[in-house]
């Protein structure tokens, strides 16, 4: 049995002595069974108060939580009897999963981690939580004790990916273990107290299938977009925020021969590539020095050194756009990466405005014409007023007219009411375009039916 409690005398007791505030840093979340919420608060700040003067924090290093929870419920179980507190079974253990929690977790937002349906964890100000479940937000009852508590978790969060958060560097982007992507922002920027949003990944990346499965993609279009990657075209995904951008290239990039090498290139690593030879590399910020700083730019450049077979960046969102349309027109074919935006044509002038951010005097129409030959088809993806995510068009460049990028829609998804339920209703359809990029299709030994871009063509259902 593993020995969670303090003995006396041994080195383990000499801890650092701390603070009163300090040891009150309790979570204030849902109060499950109990029914006075202030009271249920008050015993677990009293009971984590006396775990911290009690348990060896050392040994838990080296236990499983189940092992911990059972030694710890023990010690709960005894402070409990001691303080002739009448609790049943079920309100022991949510104390004890609170305690823990705070111990080895997030606090009062670990089970909201935990929980599948969950999307997105907004959290504004230490009293103020919400939650997205499929496509909607809503509030929940989870409470951190105070600003102090909050901030607690954000320094837990951002030291763990060797990153920091202070009045001198009051925002930053980072990540949890399992990926999920964490802005925090806090004083003096944040007027009402420190804010936090958190983007859940998904443990088991969501698959073509499944995105078929949900009404996303239908799947003669999820066809297409196979053929395309297998062809190594190059694809600019555009999406508005939330839209689903990075959850349309993880599925799409499953779609890569297992052979080739693959650089990866993200502010934040969030990808989730299933292929072996994947190499991925993350931007860093300025240390406390204002120094050290290494843009998507930098990384973009360097990648082109690492013989890469395709190139996949999370978002371009400045200068790191002319270097990517380099890539792409020197030999790295069936590159990939996303940018915000509201249309196909919207992605393209934005890209357009990014190679003016790369601070090289090129005048416009040389742009448009990297932008013509490096890209090859623009995906837009966006979120209906129902909550849910879709493939909203595909769209492939053929060239230049004039000064003009030209670009022909191959589908589209055409929106014809609301329910009145709310749901979007709306169908996929061809435009009746057969792409220029079958040729290049069929000579990667691709097979796509003529019939798929028919204008009558059934693609749901």
């Amino acid at each position: 049995m593993w020995q969670v409690k303090k003995k006396a005398g041994s080195a383990v007791q000499t801890e650092s002595p701390r603070s009163a505030e300090e040891l009150r840093i309790v979570t204030v979340g849902d109060a499950g069974a109990f029914a006075n919420r202030d009271a249920h608060t008050d015993l677990k700040v009293e009971l984590h108060q006396r775990l911290l003067d009690v348990i060896n924090l050392q040994a838990l290093d080296q236990m499983s939580r189940s092992q911990i929870e059972a030694e710890v419920g023990d010690i709960v179980y005894e402070e409990l009897a001691k303080q002739n507190q009448a609790l049943n079974n079920s309100e022991r253990k949510s104390l004890v999963s609170d305690v823990l929690d705070e111990l080895l977790g997030l606090g009062p937002i670990e089970p909201l981690l935990k929980d599948p349906t969950i999307t997105d964890i907004l959290i504004n100000g230490h009293n103020s939580v919400f939650v997205e479940r499929y496509g909607v937000l809503e509030h929940t009852n989870v409470r951190f004790k105070d600003e102090r508590h909050l901030l607690r978790i954000i320094q837990k969060i951002v030291s763990a990916v060797g990153r920091r958060i202070d009045e001198s560097s009051p925002m930053v982007d980072a990540r949890l273990a399992d990926g999920s992507r964490v802005n925090a922002i806090v004083h003096p920027l944040a007027i009402d107290g420190a804010s936090m949003s958190i983007r859940k990944f998904a443990r088991v990346p969501i698959s073509m299938d499944r995105l078929i499965e949900i009404g996303s993609v239908p799947a003669p279009v999820a066809e297409v977009l196979k053929a395309v990657v297998k062809s190594r075209r190059n694809v600019l995904i555009s999406g508005g925020t939330g839209s689903g951008k990075t959850t349309m290239l993880n599925a799409m990039s499953a779609f890569i021969d297992n052979r080739e090498r693959i650089v990866t290139i993200e502010d934040s690593a969030e990808l989730q590539l299933q292929q072996e030879h994947v190499v991925r590399l993350e931007t860093r910020p300025a240390n406390i020095e204002g120094k050290g700083e290494i843009t998507q730019r930098e990384l973009v450049k360097n990648a082109l050194r690492m013989r890469p077979d395709r190139i996949i960046v999370g978002e371009v969102r400045a200068g790191e756009a002319f270097d990517m349309l380099q890539a792409m027109n020197t030999g790295h074919d069936g590159s990939m990466t996303t940018v915000h935006a509201n249309t196909a044509r919207d992605a393209l002038s934005r890209v357009e405005q990014m190679i003016g951010m790369s601070g090289i005097d090129i005048p416009a129409r040389s742009a448009r014409a990297q932008i013509s030959s490096a890209l090859n088809v623009v995906i837009q993806i966006g979120r209906l007023s129902d909550g849910r995510r879709k493939l909203l068009s595909l769209s492939e460049l053929t060239g230049m007219e004039g000064d003009v990028v030209t670009m022909q829609e191959i589908f589209r998804f055409r929106q014809t009411g609301i329910s009145p339920d709310g749901q979007v209703l709306g169908k996929f359809e061809a435009t009746g375009i057969r792409p220029k990029f079958i040729e290049q299709v069929m000579a990667h030994g691709v097979t796509l039916s003529a019939d798929l871009f028919r204008p009558d063509a059934k693609l749901e259902g």
